[in-house]
């Protein structure tokens, strides 16, 4: 009986996953374990390894975007005959084996009124359904033909999307926007960067966002670490006790290691917080887990290790799944809004410390101040339980005395 490969479920709001390459070709013996393709998702890339031993049948291409649990090929084995395709749909998350498949030609189709295939993105097909339009009349311009929401939207506004050819980057084909000078370069958004927009965006579609805002005087939790640092010849940095001063709260605040779905709260007992790096094409957030247990030290040696694999590109799943509470620090800014990971219920965004005078005791003195920026889902935390977080985080970085017991 023929092994299906399937786009497994990388992380806790993956929903997708790219085609990047096939490390096979059609027909290659294949030993279980090995590498047979790559994924990309908007946090990684991963090798996905043969589950069993056969003959490759890949049945979609390298870039092809594919639903999770959705089919990617076959293990056959010697002299087997692959089976006959009519509909690729993705399996539901809770069933462990494989379902029959019935209707079309491969993953991201849906079917024209003669019954050809259509082919296109999963979020071109959902933004189709909600305004009414017909796939069928729709100019595709995505890779390999597909539709993608872009077209559907210019389908939508009465316009015609953009003809393959206007996607070379040559200045004859470059076309201009109104008020503005024709462009020197235009660069398609893909990969990481457009997975990344695409859930930023639903991320701000999809949640109650609000964000708060307060300076915080940082002088003596920066004495106090330089001294714990000297005394216990291990470097931290102020964000290591950001983070554990954040998993003392959210203990004391339950609702922050919660998260929102489907009209349910779910809530956690371990207190796992994610940690923004940046990398040269977006941010990447591993998750820390079981902060509560950890020492500073402790803390401070798992996040500089995972910031090391987050840059080297060599997280798994596991270390980039499980938050629902991240920090992500700027430091060259103040002020600013974090938006929300998908699937998690604040952020907490670390600014820029400066010196500035703030008074004390009736006296103005110039201490090192930092400006916190706390954004969470409106829908599962109010405000005042939100300003009761920004209070509790102020008294802690102030005094922080039971930090570094």
């Amino acid at each position: 009986m023929p092994t299906e490969i399937i786009m497994p479920k990388l992380g806790m709001v993956m929903t997708e996953g790219t085609v990047l390459k096939w490390n096979r070709t059609q027909g290659d013996d294949i030993v279980q374990g090995e590498v047979v393709l790559e994924i990309e998702t908007e946090k990684l890339n991963y090798e996905l390894e043969a589950t069993a031993s056969g003959k490759l049948h890949p049945i979609v291409s390298e870039g092809d975007v594919i639903p999770v649990n959705g089919l990617l090929g076959y293990l056959l084995a010697e002299g087997e005959e692959p089976p006959v395709i009519t509909e690729i749909k993705s399996m539901p998350e809770t069933s462990s084996t494989p379902k029959e498949k019935s209707v079309s030609k491969k993953p991201g189709t849906t079917q024209k009124n003669h019954g050809e295939p259509i082919a296109s993105t999963p979020g071109a097909r959902k933004l189709a359904a909600k305004l009414g339009v017909d796939l069928s009349d729709v100019t595709a311009t995505g890779p390999r033909g597909r539709i993608v929401e872009a077209d559907v939207r210019a389908h939508s506004d009465g316009q015609s999307g953009p003809s393959q050819a206007d996607s070379n980057i040559s200045q004859s084909s470059i076309s201009t926007i109104a008020g503005l000078p024709a462009p020197s370069k235009v660069t398609k958004m893909s990969g990481m960067r457009q997975t990344i927009a695409t859930h930023m965006l639903s991320s701000l579609q999809s949640t109650a966002q609000l964000t708060f805002t307060l300076d915080v005087p940082v002088t003596e939790l920066q004495s106090q670490r330089k001294a714990w640092s000297k005394k216990n010849k291990a470097a931290i940095t102020n964000t290591h006790v950001y983070i554990k001063i954040c998993a003392e709260i959210i203990s004391e605040i339950p609702i922050f290691n919660s998260i929102l779905s489907d009209g349910q709260i779910y809530e956690f007992a371990n207190i796992d917080i994610g940690v923004a790096v940046a990398l040269p094409k977006g941010l990447i957030v591993p998750v820390i887990k079981d902060v509560m247990d950890l020492s500073l030290q402790d803390l401070a040696t798992k996040t500089s290790a995972a910031n090391k694999k987050a840059l080297a590109g060599n997280l798994s799943p596991d270390e980039i799944s499980g938050g629902t509470f991240t920090i992500s620090v700027l430091g060259v800014v103040e002020g600013f809004t974090p938006i929300l990971n998908r699937g998690q219920s604040a952020i907490l965004g670390v600014g820029g410390t400066r010196q500035k005078p703030i008074i004390e005791n009736g006296e103005i003195v110039i201490r090192d101040v930092c400006t916190f920026n706390l954004t969470v889902d409106h829908q599962l935390i109010d405000g005042a339980v939100a300003a009761d977080f920004m209070k509790r985080f102020s008294q802690y970085v102030e005094d922080p005395v039971s930090i570094f017991k």
